[in-house]
């Protein structure tokens, strides 16, 4: 009985199927056999993990592991190709799994629902060869670089922010005492404070800039898992569409990187490293109290919901722009969108407390500050935003 053929070895469906790549003389069988026994995890299944799992998968990747714990949304899909209308209020995991079986079913796709945790990144971590980072945030960001730093997994990072962004390739394995290899927190070696850097859903984001963007991730991945061209190591591609211009800026490792340095503070993955502080300056007198110096300048939007329901609820003032408002808004509110609020101070009482809101709590708490700073003393910022009302208070509320 002929014993099965060893992983790498092509089919000749497959063979067919990967001929347009194989042709390149740089890749060639041998490549094409490196990248079907490759391991990779895909971290994040949004914008970038999209584009950048449809053509892995596509270009014959043996093993892809897909770690995400959200589901699929309306406003998703204008940028995360993976997934489709009929997904909408599906795992997005169990999306990209029939997508990307669909697109090539010689793939071996690992389910990872919990995402990345500080519990489970390092186990993760090791079972592959490459880590390809989609994450939409900050600490899962960091979580992901240092998690690769300790497992050494060669990391492909991405990112983006309006029309522009950010691919580089970071690879602990190929460290030595006269090329040693950046991390993330060289270029970056602390979290942002919580909201000082909004995301796509409060800054905008153009559906083709993630494809660009992840499909770069893949090309840096291929090349990494086939051995041709030289990765981005040591070196950050910025990516501007509006100028349509690609800088390459370089890059080296910072001695005094608390990760990588040489006296590093990071020795290991502990969950407060990755915790944004989420003290609030919401501590203060009861709502019905109107002592201007103690009054709160942030609530919950549950206590938001208990104040407006109370005998004396306060003015509510939603500073979106006119089309949010037409897509989900709470009841008896005002609308001032943000850019003319300080023109439109009149029209606001300085003697009652505004509540103000927004879609995610960023610009309404921009606007408390600047309602405070002229006088009005008993604004307040509802954190979350409407965002935050429509998933905890009011699920029949359309969410975007």
């Amino acid at each position: 009985m002929p014993k099965d053929p060893p992983f790498s070895a092509l089919s000749t469906e497959e063979a067919i199927r990967y001929s347009r790549q194989m042709v390149l003389p740089e890749l060639g069988l041998e490549g094409q056999r490196s990248i079907k026994s490759a391991r990779i995890l895909i971290v994040g299944l949004g914008g970038l993990g999209s584009p950048a799992a449809l053509y892995l998968a596509a270009a014959g990747v043996g093993t892809i592991g897909l770690a995400d714990f959200d589901k699929v949304e309306s406003h998703n899909l204008h940028r995360q190709i993976l997934h489709d209308t009929k997904s909408v209020e599906r795992s997005k995991l169990d999306s990209a799994i029939a997508r990307l079986n669909a697109l090539n079913p010689h793939c071996t796709l690992n389910r990872h629902p919990e995402g990345i945790l500080v519990s489970n990144a390092l186990e993760l971590l090791t079972q592959y060869d490459l880590i390809l980072d989609g994450s939409d945030n900050f600490p899962t960001r960091y979580l992901v670089n240092d998690a690769a730093y300790f497992a050494r997994r060669p990391l492909v990072y991405g990112s983006i922010f309006q029309f522009e962004g950010q691919v580089s390739f970071f690879n602990p394995t190929a460290s030595s005492k006269t090329n040693v290899s950046p991390c993330y927190r060289c270029l970056f070696p602390k979290m942002p404070e919580p909201e000082s850097v909004p995301n796509c859903a409060q800054a905008g984001v153009l559906g083709a800039l993630c494809g660009t963007i992840g499909s770069l991730q893949a090309m840096e991945a291929i090349k990494y898992l086939s051995g041709i061209g030289a990765p981005l190591k040591n070196r950050l591609l910025v990516v501007e569409t509006l100028s349509m211009r690609f800088r390459t800026l370089n890059i080296k490792r910072d001695p005094n990187c608390p990760l990588c340095g040489e006296n590093p503070s990071i020795t290991d993955l502990k969950l407060e490293n990755y915790k944004w502080n989420c003290s609030s300056e919401t501590t203060g007198p009861h709502l019905g109290q109107t002592d201007t110096e103690n009054f709160p300048l942030e609530i919950t939007a549950n206590e938001a919901q208990t104040w407006l329901n109370s005998s004396e609820p306060p003015l509510l003032l939603d500073v979106r722009e006119p089309f949010e408002t037409d897509i989900c808004k709470i009841s008896n509110s005002i609308n001032i969108p943000t850019a003319q609020v300080p023109h439109q101070l009149d029209a606001l009482p300085k003697d009652q407390p505004i509540l103000v809101y927004c879609h995610h709590g960023i610009r309404s708490r921009k606007i408390t500050q600047l309602l405070r700073a002229k006088g009005y003393t008993q604004a307040i910022n509802m954190t979350g935003g409407i965002h935050t009302w429509a998933e905890k208070l009011d699920p029949s509320m359309q969410r975007y």
